[in-house]
């Protein structure tokens, strides 16, 4: 947790903080080959140098960012889960419990999908 120590420490609101922490422990201990790292100012994990999934905090909700192949793939899910999304974000309500299979399937999606990419994001 290291990496996003000072990402952490950015955020505010202690609800928000302890949130954010927990899903981004979630991430590394179910996906432990998966690099946790920082760029645009977000936290995120990629795999032999592609895009996997990214977070990022707001006022009312954590964002989930799996691409927009991901979402495509899961809008039906998404939808039953409770959450509202975009094109390339989920939002994850503070007042809502965060679901984790949900997450496991986005990530495990894009590892699959992105298994032979050379690019950071989808061409």
């Amino acid at each position: 947790m290291n990496v996003f120590a000072e990402y952490l420490a950015t955020i505010d609101n202690p609800v928000h903080r302890a949130g954010t922490e927990e899903v981004l422990a979630w991430v590394m201990e179910q996906f432990p080959a998966l690099t946790p790292k920082i760029a645009w100012n977000q936290p995120m994990f990629t795999d032999h140098g592609t895009y996997i999934i990214g977070f990022s905090v707001a006022k009312a909700h954590l964002a989930v960012a799996p691409e927009k192949a991901g979402i495509d793939q899961f809008a039906e899910v998404i939808k039953k889960a409770g959450y509202d999304h975009t094109k390339l974000l989920i939002r994850m309500k503070w007042t809502s419990p965060v679901d984790y299979s949900l997450l496991k399937q986005l990530i495990e999606f894009n590892i699959a999908d992105k298994a032979d990419c050379a690019t950071f994001w989808r061409q």
